[in-house]
């Protein structure tokens, strides 16, 4: 019996051409998000209950850190 092939997740990437650059000098403009604008995340939380898994998690991580560094001891 032939093995089942699994359809691919990803969609499969174009073959280089010749004549193509894949990289930009200084001097072309660049499209997308500036990197100023780029770093400027927020979280957004506007329900109770996802502040609430938020900070339980922010917790949960300082909780498992002091545990874990008393048990190494």
């Amino acid at each position: 019996m032939p093995a089942k092939t699994v359809p691919a997740l990803t969609p499969p990437v174009p073959a280089h051409r010749e004549g193509d650059n894949h990289e930009q000098g200084p001097r072309q403009r660049r499209s997308g998000v500036s990197g100023q604008d780029a770093r400027q995340g927020e979280i957004i939380l506007r329900t109770r209950a996802r502040r609430i898994i938020f900070i339980a998690g922010l917790v949960g991580i300082v909780v498992l850190a002091l545990v874990l560094s008393i048990a190494v001891r």
